[in-house]
Protein backbone atom coordinates (compact mmCIF):
# COMPACT_ATOMS: atom_id res chain seq x y z
CA UNK A 1 0.00 0.00 0.00
CA UNK A 2 1.07 3.20 -0.19
CA UNK A 3 1.11 5.76 2.59
CA UNK A 4 -1.56 8.76 1.75
CA UNK A 5 -1.46 10.19 5.38
CA UNK A 6 0.22 11.23 8.23
CA UNK A 7 -2.11 11.36 11.59
CA UNK A 8 -0.83 13.32 14.71
CA UNK A 9 -1.49 12.65 18.45
CA UNK A 10 -1.55 16.07 20.06
CA UNK A 11 -0.39 15.90 23.89
CA UNK A 12 3.37 14.80 23.74
CA UNK A 13 3.55 14.88 19.96
CA UNK A 14 3.03 18.41 18.71
CA UNK A 15 3.63 20.64 22.43
CA UNK A 16 5.16 19.11 25.17
CA UNK A 17 2.67 20.51 27.79
CA UNK A 18 2.44 17.54 30.20
CA UNK A 19 3.45 19.49 33.39
CA UNK A 20 0.72 22.26 32.29
CA UNK A 21 -2.22 19.33 32.44
CA UNK A 22 -1.47 17.74 35.11
CA UNK A 23 -0.75 21.02 37.31
CA UNK A 24 -4.14 21.89 36.13
CA UNK A 25 -5.71 18.51 37.14
CA UNK A 26 -4.44 18.88 40.20
CA UNK A 27 -5.65 22.51 41.02
CA UNK A 28 -9.11 21.17 39.20
CA UNK A 29 -8.71 17.75 42.08
CA UNK A 30 -7.99 20.22 44.89
CA UNK A 31 -11.02 22.60 43.98
CA UNK A 32 -13.07 19.37 44.40
CA UNK A 33 -11.65 18.28 47.29
CA UNK A 34 -9.66 15.63 46.23
CA UNK A 35 -5.68 15.04 45.42
CA UNK A 36 -3.47 13.87 43.01
CA UNK A 37 -1.38 10.68 44.31
CA UNK A 38 2.42 10.95 43.66
CA UNK A 39 2.21 9.50 39.72
CA UNK A 40 -1.00 9.35 39.26
CA UNK A 41 -1.54 11.12 36.70
CA UNK A 42 0.76 9.76 34.30
CA UNK A 43 -0.29 6.67 35.51
CA UNK A 44 -3.90 7.48 34.18
CA UNK A 45 -3.96 10.29 31.94
CA UNK A 46 -1.33 10.20 29.40
CA UNK A 47 -2.57 8.96 26.28
CA UNK A 48 -6.28 8.82 27.27
CA UNK A 49 -8.65 12.01 26.16
CA UNK A 50 -9.15 14.44 29.36
CA UNK A 51 -13.26 12.96 29.48
CA UNK A 52 -11.73 9.40 30.33
CA UNK A 53 -8.80 10.73 32.76
CA UNK A 54 -11.36 12.93 34.72
CA UNK A 55 -13.41 10.15 35.05
CA UNK A 56 -11.00 7.63 36.17
CA UNK A 57 -9.38 9.63 38.77
CA UNK A 58 -13.10 10.77 40.40
CA UNK A 59 -14.09 7.16 39.77
CA UNK A 60 -11.09 5.81 41.73
CA UNK A 61 -12.61 7.88 45.08
CA UNK A 62 -16.41 7.24 44.64
CA UNK A 63 -17.28 9.97 43.15
CA UNK A 64 -19.68 9.64 40.31
CA UNK A 65 -20.16 12.72 38.03
CA UNK A 66 -23.05 13.17 35.70
CA UNK A 67 -22.71 14.45 31.95
CA UNK A 68 -23.74 17.89 32.93
CA UNK A 69 -21.08 18.32 35.54
CA UNK A 70 -18.40 16.18 33.94
CA UNK A 71 -18.77 18.76 30.89
CA UNK A 72 -18.55 21.73 33.20
CA UNK A 73 -15.07 20.09 34.80
CA UNK A 74 -13.83 19.83 31.07
CA UNK A 75 -14.96 23.25 30.19
CA UNK A 76 -12.81 24.41 33.51
CA UNK A 77 -10.01 22.55 32.39
CA UNK A 78 -10.03 23.80 28.70
CA UNK A 79 -10.52 27.87 30.40
CA UNK A 80 -7.27 27.33 32.59
CA UNK A 81 -5.10 25.47 29.34
CA UNK A 82 -5.67 28.66 27.84
CA UNK A 83 -4.88 30.86 30.69
CA UNK A 84 -1.90 28.92 31.21
CA UNK A 85 -1.16 29.54 27.24
CA UNK A 86 -1.58 32.81 27.21
CA UNK A 87 0.82 33.44 30.57
CA UNK A 88 3.78 31.50 28.28
CA UNK A 89 6.53 33.59 26.72
CA UNK A 90 7.54 30.69 24.25
CA UNK A 91 4.81 27.80 23.09
CA UNK A 92 6.34 24.77 24.18
CA UNK A 93 6.29 22.96 20.67
CA UNK A 94 9.02 19.77 20.06
CA UNK A 95 11.78 21.17 17.80
CA UNK A 96 11.88 19.63 14.32
CA UNK A 97 8.15 19.47 14.08
CA UNK A 98 7.20 22.23 11.47
CA UNK A 99 10.12 21.37 9.31
CA UNK A 100 8.81 17.92 9.73
CA UNK A 101 5.57 19.16 8.64
CA UNK A 102 6.54 20.83 6.06
CA UNK A 103 8.61 17.92 4.56
CA UNK A 104 5.19 15.83 5.16
CA UNK A 105 3.63 18.48 3.00
CA UNK A 106 5.89 18.57 0.54
CA UNK A 107 5.37 15.21 -0.28
CA UNK A 108 1.55 15.67 -1.08
CA UNK A 109 0.94 13.56 2.01
CA UNK A 110 -2.54 14.56 3.58
CA UNK A 111 -2.38 15.49 7.56
CA UNK A 112 -4.50 15.42 10.20
CA UNK A 113 -4.78 15.47 14.24
CA UNK A 114 -6.48 12.97 16.27
CA UNK A 115 -6.38 13.56 19.90
CA UNK A 116 -8.19 13.02 23.27
CA UNK A 117 -7.84 16.86 24.06
CA UNK A 118 -10.48 19.13 23.48
CA UNK A 119 -11.00 20.84 19.76
CA UNK A 120 -10.32 23.95 21.57
CA UNK A 121 -7.14 23.58 23.21
CA UNK A 122 -6.02 21.94 19.56
CA UNK A 123 -6.96 24.76 17.52
CA UNK A 124 -5.65 27.53 20.07
CA UNK A 125 -2.18 25.78 19.99
CA UNK A 126 -1.94 25.21 16.33
CA UNK A 127 -3.52 28.39 15.82
CA UNK A 128 -0.68 30.18 17.63
CA UNK A 129 2.13 27.96 16.30
CA UNK A 130 0.98 29.29 12.85
CA UNK A 131 0.39 25.24 12.10
CA UNK A 132 -3.31 24.99 11.30
CA UNK A 133 -3.40 25.33 7.50
CA UNK A 134 -1.38 22.46 7.28
CA UNK A 135 -3.81 20.15 8.96
CA UNK A 136 -6.91 18.52 6.96
CA UNK A 137 -9.02 17.96 10.19
CA UNK A 138 -8.94 17.31 13.35
CA UNK A 139 -10.76 14.46 15.71
CA UNK A 140 -10.63 15.60 19.28
CA UNK A 141 -11.94 13.94 22.46
CA UNK A 142 -15.16 16.12 21.92
CA UNK A 143 -15.96 13.77 18.66
CA UNK A 144 -15.42 10.92 20.99
CA UNK A 145 -17.21 8.60 23.72
CA UNK A 146 -14.41 6.13 23.33
CA UNK A 147 -10.78 7.60 24.64
CA UNK A 148 -7.75 5.63 23.39
CA UNK A 149 -6.40 3.10 23.56
CA UNK A 150 -9.54 2.37 21.35
CA UNK A 151 -9.10 3.04 17.85
CA UNK A 152 -12.13 4.89 17.49
CA UNK A 153 -10.30 8.49 16.65
CA UNK A 154 -8.53 6.99 14.13
CA UNK A 155 -10.82 5.50 11.92
CA UNK A 156 -13.26 8.32 12.41
CA UNK A 157 -10.26 10.50 10.94
CA UNK A 158 -10.04 7.68 8.20
CA UNK A 159 -13.68 7.76 7.45
CA UNK A 160 -13.63 11.48 8.05
CA UNK A 161 -10.49 11.62 4.83
CA UNK A 162 -12.69 9.22 2.47
CA UNK A 163 -15.55 11.86 2.86
CA UNK A 164 -13.88 14.92 1.98
CA UNK A 165 -11.78 13.11 -0.53
CA UNK A 166 -14.96 10.34 -1.89
CA UNK A 167 -12.54 9.20 -5.08
CA UNK A 168 -9.13 8.81 -2.52
CA UNK A 169 -10.55 5.12 -1.20
CA UNK A 170 -8.13 5.72 2.04
CA UNK A 171 -7.44 2.85 3.90
CA UNK A 172 -5.71 2.12 7.81
CA UNK A 173 -3.14 0.90 6.33
CA UNK A 174 -2.18 3.82 4.28
CA UNK A 175 -1.74 6.07 7.11
CA UNK A 176 0.78 6.69 9.44
CA UNK A 177 0.47 7.27 13.16
CA UNK A 178 2.72 10.14 15.01
CA UNK A 179 2.60 8.75 18.87
CA UNK A 180 4.37 9.18 22.05
CA UNK A 181 2.28 6.79 24.89
CA UNK A 182 1.45 3.16 25.22
CA UNK A 183 -2.12 4.15 24.56
CA UNK A 184 -1.78 6.13 21.89
CA UNK A 185 0.46 3.33 19.95
CA UNK A 186 -2.23 0.51 21.09
CA UNK A 187 -5.15 2.78 19.16
CA UNK A 188 -3.10 3.68 15.85
CA UNK A 189 -2.55 -0.20 15.64
CA UNK A 190 -5.99 -1.77 16.62
CA UNK A 191 -7.40 0.67 13.77
CA UNK A 192 -4.65 -0.83 11.35
CA UNK A 193 -2.58 1.43 11.02
CA UNK A 194 1.26 1.55 11.71
CA UNK A 195 3.03 4.16 14.34
CA UNK A 196 5.84 6.12 14.60
CA UNK A 197 6.75 6.53 17.71
CA UNK A 198 8.50 9.58 19.32
CA UNK A 199 10.73 9.42 22.48
CA UNK A 200 8.82 12.37 24.13
CA UNK A 201 7.42 10.91 27.28
CA UNK A 202 8.64 7.01 27.41
CA UNK A 203 12.27 5.99 26.95
CA UNK A 204 13.57 4.48 23.35
CA UNK A 205 13.40 1.01 24.50
CA UNK A 206 10.14 1.07 25.87
CA UNK A 207 8.36 3.13 22.83
CA UNK A 208 10.83 0.66 20.29
CA UNK A 209 8.55 -2.28 21.25
CA UNK A 210 5.19 -1.08 20.81
CA UNK A 211 5.81 0.90 17.86
CA UNK A 212 6.88 0.23 13.99
CA UNK A 213 9.31 3.14 13.66
CA UNK A 214 10.69 4.63 17.24
CA UNK A 215 12.79 8.09 16.60
CA UNK A 216 14.10 10.78 19.55
CA UNK A 217 13.47 13.76 17.32
CA UNK A 218 11.35 14.42 13.92
CA UNK A 219 14.44 14.57 11.83
CA UNK A 220 15.20 11.07 12.66
CA UNK A 221 12.17 9.90 10.93
CA UNK A 222 13.00 9.10 7.76
CA UNK A 223 9.85 9.58 5.89
CA UNK A 224 10.97 7.90 2.57
CA UNK A 225 11.94 4.86 4.26
CA UNK A 226 8.91 4.65 6.14
CA UNK A 227 7.17 5.37 2.64
CA UNK A 228 8.96 2.73 1.06
CA UNK A 229 8.40 0.55 3.61
CA UNK A 230 4.32 0.76 3.51
CA UNK A 231 4.69 0.04 -0.55
CA UNK A 232 6.17 -2.99 -0.01
CA UNK A 233 3.72 -4.41 2.83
Amino acid sequence: MNLKAVLFDFNGVIINDESIHEQIIDRLMLEENLRLKPGEFREVCLGKSDRACIVELFNRRGRFLTETYLDRLLLRKAEAYKTQLDSLETLPIYPGLADFIAKVRSTGLKMAVVSGAVRSEIELVLKLAGLADNFELIVAGDDLTASKPEPDGYLLAVERLNERYPDWNLQPGECLAIEDTFAGIAAAKKAGIQVAGVTHTYPFHMIHRRANWTVDRFDDLELDRVQELCTLS
